[in-house]
């Protein structure tokens, strides 16, 4: 673990990362979320009766937008082409609740774990924005990086 905060430059004022001389290499991320919920709340999902819609099918759509402008949220990610999203919503009883997980792949200078991370966090805004209508007490929680790979710090697998 490095203690330099590399978007820091030595006076401490905020830099955008120099990548220029990084090795593209193939990059993977996956995040991983959930959206605590009512039982009711989560039934309304799975039977598909909730009135804005397709509760699940909106909010991958908006993981995958969110992906792809990651660079436009936060001010000092850089702009990538990203070769692949996936973000999958799965229905969970024993929570109860919706289970987001976003992986994303590249090939490039540096990794994509703020595009999968951001994936997730809309995914799950876009979940409670779809469900507030039945339920304002949803909790989003545990927003988290799960494995990363390629690049200079290797792999890193947090489950």
């Amino acid at each position: 673990m490095t203690s330099k905060l590399t978007h820091l430059d030595d006076s401490g004022r905020a830099r955008m990362v120099d990548v220029g001389e990084k090795t593209i290499t193939e990059r993977l991320a996956i995040a991983s979320g959930e959206v605590l919920m009512m039982r009711a709340t989560l039934d309304m999902i799975r039977s598909g009766t909730m009135k804005k819609g397709d509760v699940l099918t909106v909010a991958q759509i908006a993981g995958i937008s969110a992906a792809k402008r990651t660079s436009d949220l936060i001010p000092l990610c850089h702009p990538l082409s990203l070769n692949y999203i996936d973000v999958t919503l799965s229905l969970d009883d024993s929570l109860p609740g919706v289970i987001i997980t976003a992986l994303v792949r590249t090939t490039g200078k540096t990794g994509v774990e703020m595009e999968a991370l951001t994936a997730v966090t809309v995914a799950a805004l876009t979940v409670y924005d779809m469900a507030k209508a039945a339920e304002k007490t949803m909790k989003i929680q545990n927003i988290r990086l799960v494995e990363k790979h390629g690049g200079r710090s290797g792999d890193i697998v947090n489950k």
